[in-house]
């Protein structure tokens, strides 16, 4: 199985907790990527592209597999920071 997403980076769980919010409330997730993100995914906003089982660290991809394509995260910590992520395809 393959899976596709973008995320927001951040180092703390507050920005991320707030990131969340605004993405909830309708802000444009590849906007707040593109502002706040420290990937480097963050000039594509936050696009991740395609990604097979076991090419992303455990959190995040088991965050990822439960998600529905379309659905957005709530934080998700890893070694790397916190992510918000949106499942954007699967196959």
């Amino acid at each position: 199985m393959e899976f596709r997403a973008s995320h927001i980076l951040v180092k703390d769980q507050a920005a991320a907790e707030r990131l969340y919010e605004r993405v909830r409330k309708g802000e444009s997730f590849a906007s707040l990527a593109h502002q706040y993100s420290t990937c480097p995914s963050k000039s594509k906003g936050g696009d991740l592209g395609w990604f097979s089982e076991g090419q992303m660290v455990a959190p995040f991809e088991a965050a990822v597999r439960k998600m529905s394509v379309g659905a957005i995260s709530r934080p998700v910590r890893t070694q790397f920071g916190w992510h918000i992520i949106k499942k954007t395809g699967a196959r």
